[in-house]
């Protein structure tokens, strides 16, 4: 790792620390109690550069590589998941699906409105009777006379589903199960068809917006369309190397949260005329969650810095996102734990992360999907 990445590292971490201390940490428990989402946030973001950090500088974003993005995810993670998940899901889903298959045109359209927190994105690949199936997708674009597209269908647990300016849809344009018969496309809210559904009332990560997006008759002009016909789905599974390290950093970063609150306490409630950190039970508790959050830290940064080397991830980013997440969930149990029953309250910080943690474990592949994939690459 070079200084110069260090350093944008360590600028990054800071200002994303300042940041949330001011705009997120006195919001956190209304925005939770009553599903808010805080879409005028994300344009605060946007400004700060925190909305386009993967895009080139001659598009309008950051510029910056993966090692950058994982941090700046951590940080915004250890304070509210919510928001590293939104934050994330516009960068690598949306924004990243334009810029590694989009033509020139479309770059020129959509990235600076993205990157800058202008415009926010949505990413639709899941759906309700498919889920992990997405070679089954139902959702269909079927090609006219005149070389338009008609979309049908319907997707959903999609981030910013109701809120998000732009979508990029992958739907079916081959028979079902077939090879290569998915394809993607670019579809602009407002767009006759095109709408929001219905809104996930969640157990966590309840900040972060997550509704259905419908399809009905929704015509698109061809070139709205992504590359080829039929690479939807080999597009996805290339975007989604990278969403895993995204998701991995956002399990750090509650993972981190999660430790630091616990520690903080540990240290300060006493029983028995002494901090509890001081009991064998409580201290092991915190050395075990300490060493799971080192050893997901590397797994994540080492993805991080392949993808940035240009190198094949699929392994390694599904490895990091099954190691950090399945950390995320042990380590805010724990973090409960050491709280006692103050830790099942709200009052203190710990119960918010320990239900936004399970999600990691689910969103954008299971960790039993993750080990279909790391199986599948050990066993070529």
């Amino acid at each position: 790792m070079t200084n110069e990445i260090v350093e944008n590292q360590e600028l990054i971490a800071q200002s994303v620390r300042d940041l949330s201390e001011r705009l997120i940490r006195p919001n956190i428990r209304q925005w939770d109690d009553t599903q808010h989402f805080p879409i005028e946030l994300f344009k605060q973001l946007g400004e700060q550069g925190l909305m386009g950090m993967l895009v080139p500088v001659e598009y309008g974003g950051s510029g910056l590589g993966y090692q950058e993005y994982v941090t700046a995810i951590v940080e915004l993670s250890r304070v509210d998941g919510s928001i590293g998940l939104s934050m994330a899901a516009h960068n690598s889903l949306c924004t990243n699906h334009i810029l590694l298959f989009g033509n020139d045109t479309q770059k020129e359209t959509y990235l600076p409105r993205l990157a800058t927190g202008e415009w926010l994105g949505a990413w639709g690949l899941t759906e309700p009777n498919t889920g992990s199936d997405a070679g089954n997708m139902r959702t269909t674009a079927i090609q006219d006379n005149e070389g338009n597209w008609l979309l049908n269908g319907a997707k959903n647990f999609i981030t910013h589903g109701k809120s998000g300016t732009i979508a990029v849809v992958i739907a079916r344009t081959g028979e079902p199960n077939a090879a290569r018969n998915a394809t993607a496309f670019v579809v602009e809210r407002g767009t006759p068809g095109f709408s929001g559904g219905r809104k996930e009332d969640k157990l966590g990560m309840r900040a972060s917006e997550t509704t259905e997006m419908l399809f009905q008759d929704c015509r698109i002009h061809d070139s709205q369309r992504l590359g080829a016909v039929g690479d939807g789905f080999v597009q996805s599974l290339k975007v989604l190397d990278g969403g895993r390290i995204s998701i991995a950093a956002l399990s750090l970063g509650i993972a981190y949260g999660a430790y630091d609150a616990a520690l903080a306490y540990a240290k300060e409630r006493e029983q028995f005329g002494q901090p509890i950190a001081t009991f064998q039970g409580v201290s092991f508790k915190l050395a075990d969650m300490a060493t799971a959050i080192e050893a997901a830290k590397l797994l994540t940064y080492q993805a991080a810095t392949l993808k940035d080397a240009g190198k094949s991830v699929t392994k390694e980013s599904a490895m990091a996102k099954l190691f950090a997440s399945e950390t995320a969930v042990s380590v805010a149990n724990e973090a409960v734990q050491i709280f006692g029953g103050y830790g099942y309250t709200k009052d203190f910080p710990v119960e918010k992360f320990y239900r936004d943690a399970k999600l990691c474990t689910i969103g954008e592949g299971t960790s039993e999907i993750q080990k279909v994939v790391i199986s599948r690459q050990i066993l070529k």
